[in-house]
């Protein structure tokens, strides 16, 4: 089975530049410096199709599924409930007129309980209104799979539960591939399901430590650990620019960038 990672956004919470002040220490002349928030879409392909899931509705949702000629999408899952992971979620709407159908959402009760609030109106048509739902909630917790039935085959996804600052979040798996966008740190339950990879995308928010990200330094140690055979960082703060980076990774792994695309056979 191949499947195809592309990388929608890999900037931090406010991407990069950040409105006011600016590109920081990356160079705004190389193009890959210039970062949505994080979101990645998985796509497998048969000769039937393909089969779609988007992680995470970042608020630049809207660009990203119109760079990546999104016309379909099988099915959402989100990592926790945070802004730059949520706020893009009525972006959905156009995707969902175009394939007549609502689209599942996969989130944990601790997302759910601020998601499902927040966005009812996606989910339940309010009293009065003439604005149909357009996404259907589909609980998910650490441990457990879910498969996506789609035109190019199925997918399977498997959350595991990483700790990011003062809240749990989820990281996912599939296809011998882990995402991991904002952690600062994965308890010891989780690390079976780290082995084996092929792939991680993992945090790597600065130079410096962060309460609830994993610095460069953490993650590759994080990286070493688990020896994916290949590793990419994302959530790439100001501080970081991608040349400079790139130039001090190990072999093996490298700094994510907007529109990169991954395959994993």
């Amino acid at each position: 089975m191949s499947v195809t990672v592309t990388i929608l956004g890999c900037g931090s919470s406010s991407g990069v530049p950040r409105p006011a002040l600016g590109w920081g220490a990356c160079d705004p002349a190389n193009p890959k410096n210039r970062r949505r928030r994080c979101s990645i879409l998985i796509e497998r392909k048969s000769d039937a199709g393909i089969t779609r899931v988007l992680i995470d509705t970042s608020p630049d949702l809207r660009e990203q599924l119109i760079d990546a000629n999104v016309d379909h999408l099988d099915a959402v899952f989100l990592t926790h409930e945070h802004a730059d992971q949520t706020h893009g979620i009525d972006d959905l709407r156009s995707v969902v007129m175009h394939q007549r159908s609502r689209i599942p959402v996969y989130l944990n009760q601790s997302t759910a309980r601020d998601v499902l609030s927040r966005f009812s109106y996606c989910f339940v048509q309010p009293p009065g209104s003439d604005y149909p739902p357009i996404l259907e909630s589909r609980f998910v917790e650490a441990g457990e799979e879910r498969t996506i039935e789609g035109k190019g085959g199925p997918l399977t996804l498997q959350p595991f539960l990483v700790d990011h600052g003062n809240i749990p979040a989820l990281g996912y798996r599939f296809a011998d591939i882990a995402y991991s966008p904002d952690m600062n740190d994965i308890p010891r339950a989780s690390l079976a399901q780290l082995q084996n990879l092929k792939l991680w995308i993992i945090d790597g928010l600065r130079w410096m430590p962060h309460p609830s990200h994993t610095n460069v330094e953490q993650a590759l140690s994080w990286l070493a650990l688990m020896k994916p055979e290949r590793g990419v960082i994302t959530n790439m703060h100001t501080d970081i620019d991608y040349e400079v980076l790139r130039q001090k990774l190990p072999p093996g792994i490298v700094p994510a960038y907007d529109g990169m695309q991954l395959t994993v056979d």
